[in-house]
């Protein structure tokens, strides 16, 4: 059935402090997607963010991130005093997330919280520990120990705690009782939020989908717990890195940085981290974007501390083998691949393999940088695909044609019949709504017809990246009433009761 959604990260979200959340302003965001006859409700990956504040270098690939808890939810629940967050500057412009201050004054206000439900509500927290054990108790004592180390990354600690000798984690534990008791509150307040916003998308009939990065970051939870599933030398430091190669966007290409996965390993025993890694997400999910699907088919590896991804190889990835093992344990499992980048034939042939939808980028099919070319364009596209005009890597769709190349924009006006009376951005989205894809996200931005000044990120580069916000009052039911109307001309409208 033919579909339609929105990309909004939940930090992009109003609210009066500092930055989007779970609270008042997601289920608004889901009531406009009701109204405006949406299906799906995508988002960014909700893991805590870390250096660069990424949502993409994360120190945990279970756990959710502390900045999306809703005060004002917790203040309801009798887990906080309106005066222990609301004197607080969160930051000085509300279409900007101010991480600096996030960091510096989220975690005391969680404290208060945190301590009211240890006291009041101990049952529920020692459920959800009891549930979440698998990985709650290495993720907790992780950042209890790197907040008693400064914050320094796993790779500055010393080596007996780095290396997880027992004597040192028995000693350490027994030291850092309370932090590690606050670090599993904060996420048994983040999964009881998120639970109750999951349903009440569902019974609205809103599908959440949700991303999941291919890599972890060096500095995380899972590197320091599970080592012997990464390319590590005897020190647990990476041998290679992730990234991609140079390109049109980029001379020296991407470096991400990631340590890369000892596949072989992670073969002999089943694949048991990524079955339980992907079993976590869909439980979280009902839709699953897997990013940089085509490293499952070989990818890119740099030697650790080049300073560019230039000097990389390509190596062979785990292939239909990995898949195979995912839908024995998993069953079919609802998975979009993020087959953007450099293809060659086996991706494509590992995608056909899977059946997974691939993506297909509107901007691609005319920038010349790419090389992606016509397979993006909306008369090649096939049903079993999600359509989007871009994507948080990309300009926004008034940014691109601004910015790219002028032959580049000529061919995408002529092609796309773009004008001002519909506005050019909406004829991009159009594009995609009136295409055979199954399915067509469009984000926020392009709705609200907003140029560069709203990217969400500019890959290979550091700083100013994932901070845009929308303002009050952005969900207009005028807005909503317009987009009903392209999905009732395009047949995206949803089935509801």
């Amino acid at each position: 059935m033919r579909s339609a959604g929105i990309l909004m990260p939940v930090t992009a979200l109003p609210s009066p402090w500092g930055v989007g959340t779970l609270g008042a302003e997601a289920r608004s965001f889901i009531d406009f997607l009701v109204a405006s006859g949406q299906s799906i409700w995508q988002l960014l990956p909700i893991c805590p963010t870390s250096y660069g504040d990424s949502p993409y270098q994360s120190c945990s690939s279970f756990a959710g991130n502390p900045y999306l808890i809703d005060l004002d939810d917790l203040c309801d629940e009798g887990l906080l005093e309106p005066d222990e967050y609301q004197t607080i500057a969160w930051g000085s412009d509300p279409a900007c997330v101010d991480y600096g201050l996030l960091y510096e004054r989220r975690f005391g206000v969680l404290r208060h919280a945190v301590q009211r439900l240890l006291d009041t509500r101990r049952d529920e927290f020692e459920e959800f520990c009891a549930r979440e054990h698998a990985w709650i108790e290495d993720y907790a004592l992780f950042m209890a120990i790197k907040g008693a180390c400064g914050g320094a990354a796993l790779s500055a600690w010393d080596e007996p705690l780095r290396m997880r000798d027992p004597e040192a984690l028995a000693a350490v534990s027994a030291e850092l009782t309370d932090e590690v008791l606050f670090w599993k509150g904060v996420q048994c307040l983040f999964f009881g939020q998120w639970e109750r916003l999951r349903a009440y998308a569902h019974e609205r009939g809103i599908r959440l989908m949700g991303d999941m990065p291919i890599y972890v970051a060096e500095d995380s939870a899972d590197l320091w717990a599970h080592p012997d599933q990464f390319q590590l030398d005897d020190d647990l430091r990476p041998i290679e890195v992730a990234g991609c190669p140079p390109d049109g966007f980029s001379a020296t290409g991407q470096l991400w940085g990631n340590p890369l996965f000892a596949w072989d390993e992670m073969a002999e025993d089943g694949f048991s981290w990524w079955i339980e890694r992907i079993r976590f997400q869909l439980g979280l999910y009902d839709i699953l974007r897997i990013d940089h699907f085509r490293g499952f088919d070989s990818y890119f590896a740099i030697p650790a501390g080049a300073d560019t991804a230039a000097g990389g190889r390509w190596r062979e990835g785990p292939g239909t083998a990995f898949f195979d093992t995912i839908e024995r344990e998993l069953g079919q499992c609802p998975i979009v691949a993020e087959d953007l980048g450099f293809l060659t034939p086996s991706v494509y042939e590992l995608l056909e393999y899977t059946g997974c939808p691939g993506m297909k980028v509107l901007q691609f099919a005319f920038d010349s940088r790419d090389g992606g070319g016509r397979v993006y364009q909306p008369h090649n596209f096939v049903k079993n695909c999600v359509a989007y005009v871009g994507t948080h890597d990309n300009d926004t769709a008034l940014g691109w044609l601004e910015t790219a190349d002028p032959g580049d924009v000529e061919l995408a006006r002529a092609y796309l019949h773009l004008d001002e009376r519909e506005g050019e951005g909406w004829g991009m989205m159009r594009a995609i709504w009136s295409s055979v894809a199954d399915t067509a996200i469009v984000m926020m931005q392009d709705l609200l017809e907003l140029g560069s000044e709203a990217r969400i990120n500019t890959p290979s580069t550091l700083g100013g990246n994932w901070c845009w916000r929308a303002l009050p009052g952005f969900a207009s039911e005028e807005l909503a009433s317009r987009l009903h109307r392209q999905m009732e001309l395009y047949e995206r409208l949803p089935e509801r009761g």
